[in-house]
């Protein structure tokens, strides 16, 4: 099984709540003895969406490949203005390059969907994560993860238990989905 991270937060900082979150997921499916990429836009190098290039860059190339080659998505963002962040749905934009591939875009994946907000407004970024996804011909689990940045972490910025039990869930709910082959 292979499974994608894709971290879409612009913070860069080791104990950054995105890489605290992205950390644990990768933990977790590790030990469901899952192959896991972690895919940061803050590292990836892929550049403005622009259908006006005559070669795709090779960053994009390197994602698209990566994005269609696992069976498992998360997709992990803090909400910025009522979603994703910008350079996270860019990433996604970039996807339109296997438009003309037997099986394009995220054909058949299973996506996690995760999002986490200074107030109660996650399930914002969650939806508009679905609508994406679904766009791109992915399937979205179910089971969502909006999440509100107080209850998410304790005051040594590790994950409260509620929130490992609700990583948890969703890690399950994904290995054991009957999309998964």
């Amino acid at each position: 099984m292979k499974v994608l991270l894709f971290n879409g937060s612009l913070d860069r900082r080791e104990g950054a709540t995105s890489e605290i979150i992205t950390k644990y997921f990768e933990e977790r499916f590790l030990a469901e003895n899952a192959s896991v990429d972690v895919f940061r836009v803050t590292d990836s190098g892929v550049p403005l969406f622009d259908t006006t290039l005559n070669k795709v860059p090779n960053s994009v190339d390197r994602m698209n490949i990566m994005f269609r080659e696992t069976d498992l998505h998360v997709w992990l963002t803090p909400l910025y203005h009522g979603g994703m962040t910008g350079v996270m749905k860019n990433c996604l934009d970039w996807l339109e390059c296997s438009a003309k591939l037997q099986s394009p875009y995220l054909t058949g994946k299973l996506i996690g969907l995760v999002c986490w907000a200074d107030g109660v407004q996650a399930m914002q970024g969650i939806n508009g994560m679905d609508d994406v996804a679904k766009s791109l011909r992915g399937w979205t689990l179910p089971y969502s993860l909006p999440m509100q940045r107080k209850d998410l972490l304790t005051d040594e910025r590790k994950l409260t238990v509620a929130s490992r039990e609700r990583i948890d869930k969703m890690v399950n709910l994904m290995l054991h989905s009957p999309f998964v082959k």
